[in-house]
């Protein structure tokens, strides 16, 4: 990410990369498919860990809170290693249009994924386009107020409290969901 925010994405080498890991290339390959990868390093990571929580909701967990709780714990995962490259990460993902595609890409199949994991924790309750509604509703909402703080250059901090405030106004539209009468 360094080189990146220092020589450009598109002038950065797969072989620079590598040297200032201290590893071969052939090494580098071991660990991502290409320069597109160091970027989302996280995102399998950060889907597994949100794939965890909603199959092990707590019992009478509504959708909307269970959601809301995904939310949040992006926001402590935000803060830690990736929250000081929040700001660098946002500025390439915007500048370069392979990065732009590749994150497109991971946002629909993620949410699909989250989607598709919230109708197995809520098999009588969450039909799937409920579940789509429903994913796509809170991460949507969240994800575009975190890109328009970040867009008037606002610091990552900021930016997560507004994607939290969305996340919040989204959720009270998913209330009902989940719930047996």
């Amino acid at each position: 990410m360094r080189l990146f925010t220092q020589k450009g994405y598109e002038q950065t080498t797969l072989a620079e990369i590598a040297a200032s890991a201290d590893v071969s290339t052939r090494t580098f390959f071991s660990y991502f498919a290409g320069k597109e990868d160091v970027v989302f390093f996280d995102a399998d990571d950060r889907l597994r860990e949100a794939l965890a929580m909603i199959g092990g909701r707590l019992p009478g967990e509504s959708v909307a809170a269970l959601l809301a709780r995904v939310v949040e714990a992006g926001a402590r995962w935000e803060d830690d290693l990736t929250g000081r490259l929040a700001t660098e990460r946002f500025h390439l993902m915007t500048a370069v249009p392979a990065l732009q595609a590749r994150a497109l890409h991971l946002l629909f199949d993620s949410q699909r994924r989250l989607a598709e994991a919230l109708c197995s924790a809520y098999p009588d309750e969450v039909d799937p386009v409920t579940a789509a509604a429903a994913v796509g509703s809170l991460v949507g909402a969240a994800k575009l107020a975190a890109v328009m703080s970040l867009t008037r250059g606002e610091t990552p901090e900021q930016a997560w409290t507004a994607a939290r405030r969305a996340a919040e106004i989204a959720a009270g539209g998913l209330r009902p969901l989940g719930r047996t009468p």
